[in-house]
């Protein structure tokens, strides 16, 4: 009897210990322009779920999960790459409601160039993109060292991208985390949406308290191989881990 009231005791005990400690949705859907990156993002997603203990399931059905009961099994939604309207107005109430919540959103490079008729989301993003230049080296700079999967970062760091020009700010409540020295490159667009670059201040990372939940953004990850970069993917980690669990950030 004594044997079996352990076995029983340790099977109620395993399930507890091997449980992760959250679990991550990383949403894909594209309605423009596709990423040849998407795969090399969940890839990059998958590992670090491994290497960090949390459950990563993905989608690019937004029906599948984009509804009260499927978004309560997540404590952060990962919009990996998305392009264009992707959620009808029913799903695009039920992340609402999720947000308000206390849920957590990541948005990952052309997250900011997604549902741009939708202003509650316009403002959970932070920016939305309005052009970019071809890929170039540029020198990235840390202006927030203290938020959580920046303490890899030189301050100043040679890196290579898309580099997003934005509109001006949907929200007041932004911290900003990189920026890009535009004297670094050429920011100059002569085609498509013209642009002549955002200045002295040009951001390309950051995160916000939105309507009872929490918001990350980067603006990298356009190219595959930015995916096997160890200190961008501790990076993505940091806004991943803080909108998921709201730890590692002082109130502010």
């Amino acid at each position: 009897m004594k044997r079996l009231a352990v076995a029983a005791l340790a099977a109620c005990w395993i399930p507890a210990v091997l449980a992760a400690q959250f679990n991550v949705l990383v949403f894909t859907k594209t309605a423009g322009w596709h990423h040849e990156s998407v795969h090399a993002g969940v890839a990059a997603m998958q590992q670090l779920g491994k290497l960090h203990d949390f459950d990563v399931f993905w989608t690019a059905d937004a029906g599948r999960v984009f509804n009260d009961r499927e978004l309560a099994k997540y404590q952060a939604v990962v919009f990996m790459l998305t392009t264009g309207d992707v959620l009808d107005a029913d799903q695009q109430a039920a992340f609402e409601r999720y947000i308000r919540s206390g849920g957590g959103y990541v948005g990952v490079h052309s997250a900011a160039d997604t549902e741009y008729g939708w202003p509650w989301y316009r403002q959970l993003a932070g920016h939305m993109f309005h052009t970019h230049p071809p890929v170039q080296t540029a020198s990235l700079k840390v202006e927030d060292a203290g938020f959580p999967g920046m303490e890899r970062f030189a301050p100043r760091n040679l890196f290579t991208e898309e580099w997003y020009e934005f509109h001006p700010a949907e929200s007041s409540k932004l911290h900003y985390l990189l920026t890009v020295d535009e004297s670094s490159y050429q920011p100059a667009v002569v085609k498509d949406r013209p642009g002549r670059g955002m200045g002295s201040f040009h951001p390309v990372s950051w995160y916000q308290q939105h309507d009872g939940g929490r918001a990350f953004y980067t603006a990298l990850g356009h190219l595959p191989a930015t995916y096997e970069d160890a200190v961008f993917r501790h990076h993505l980690y940091g806004g991943i881990y803080w909108a998921a669990t709201g730890k590692g950030v002082k109130a502010k």
